[in-house]
């Protein structure tokens, strides 16, 4: 089989099932490190010519981070699979589905993830940003909300929808979390805020990747005081 990922969570999830030497193509991957296989553009971006030269039988797609038109220019040459996931679960689903489709075995990722889920319950509320100018935060429905309330808290916009944009003064919660990605927070934004306490900024994929990293991110999660 071969394959492009144009997710680089994808890309690495891949690889940590056993099924890295499936893939001929891939996006801006950072992990694993040193990779050397072919780039053939970022996920908003991708050059459909260099894909289709590569001949996959399958690539790789996510519904959020890709944009449909580039999703249709594919599907024209060769099987789209596009993932979602919205909850740790829907992870569990993506190994299995991933598992099926290149023959491997997922039963050592999908333990890795049992055991990072099993961790101390702690009780608190928590917000997390995603943007500034305006302040934006991940509401109820998304990964990253499920993500962290697997601590035990519950997120102080879990009503809202989406993305929604707040003032950050406006947030009441025992803890704001500041991931460097999609924006870049600073140590000067922590120090800015002084309604809540503040985790960051740190790794953002830790908390924005879905698929293997979904395991680091909540051992990050587990080892801290919350």
């Amino acid at each position: 089989m071969r394959v492009v990922s144009l997710v680089p969570s994808l890309t690495e999830t891949l690889f940590d099932l056993g099924a890295g030497a499936d893939v001929v193509g891939i996006t801006d991957c950072i992990f694993p490190e040193g990779l050397t296989l072919p780039r053939v553009g970022g996920t908003k971006n991708p050059r459909i010519d260099e894909i289709r030269a590569l001949k996959p039988d399958i690539v790789y797609m996510n519904q959020e981070e890709n944009l449909a038109k580039h999703a249709r220019e594919i599907e024209e040459f060769a099987r789209v699979h596009v993932s979602e996931p919205k909850t740790v679960d829907d992870v569990a689903t993506l190994f299995r589905d991933l598992g099926a489709i290149h023959s491997r075995d997922p039963q050592p990722l999908l333990e890795r993830l049992a055991a990072a889920r099993a961790m101390p319950q702690r009780d608190f509320t928590f917000a997390v940003a995603i943007w500034k100018k305006p302040w934006m935060w991940c509401g109820g429905d998304t990964y990253v909300s499920d993500l962290v309330e697997h601590t035990g808290g519950r997120n102080a916009l879990r009503d809202h929808k989406r993305y929604p944009s707040i003032d950050v003064g406006e947030i009441e919660t025992d803890v704001i979390f500041l991931p460097d990605e999609p924006y870049a927070f600073t140590v000067d934004d922590a120090k800015a805020i002084t309604n809540a306490r503040i985790i960051g900024p740190f790794p953002g994929h830790l908390f924005t990747w879905h698929g293997s990293r979904t395991i680091l991110g909540l051992e990050f999660l587990k080892n801290l005081h919350l």
